[in-house]
C-alpha cells in the first residue's frame, strides 16, 4: 500500500483523461542533487509531460529514513493511470528533452514498474 504524503503541486491534467487500466503504473526516482537550482529548471518542465500522461505525484521528496540497503537522498514516487502510460511518458519526446535539463545536476534512478491489483481482505 502507498500512502500519499506530497500534497505540493500537481502536473496539469490532461485535457482528454487517458483511459484507465486495471493496474497503474508507478515511477520510483532515487536522486543526488549536485545543482539546486538548475535541477528546478527540470523540474518544471517535467510538468507538462506528467500532466499529459495523466502522473501525479504520491511523494516528493520529504523526511526518509533508509533502514536497510542504500538509497539516494531524494526520492519521488508518481502515479500513472496506468503502466504503458508511464512508460509511454519516459519515451515522449517531451519528457526527454525536459530530463535533457537535469543532466549535470543530478545523479538519477528510475524504475518504472506495474501496480498489482488491490486484494479483497
Amino acid at each position: 500500500m502507498i500512502v500519499e504524503s506530497y500534497d505540493g503541486e500537481q502536473p496539469h491534467p490532461p485535457k482528454t483523461p487517458p483511459a484507465a487500466a486495471m493496474r497503474k503504473g508507478y515511477w520510483i526516482v532515487h536522486a543526488d542533487v549536485s545543482d539546486p537550482e538548475g535541477y528546478k529548471v527540470y523540474m518544471a518542465a517535467d510538468m507538462v509531460p506528467l500532466g499529459n500522461f495523466g502522473a501525479r505525484f504520491l511523494m516528493r521528496g520529504g523526511a526518509q529514513e533508509v533502514v536497510e540497503g542504500k538509497v539516494r537522498a531524494r526520492t519521488v514516487v508518481l502515479e500513472f493511470p496506468s503502466y504503458p502510460l508511464a512508460l509511454d511518458c519516459y519515451r515522449s519526446a517531451d519528457y526527454q528533452a525536459a530530463a535533457a535539463l537535469r543532466k549535470g545536476k543530478s545523479e538519477f534512478d528510475l524504475v518504472i514498474i506495474e501496480g498489482c491489483e488491490a486484494q479483497a481482505s
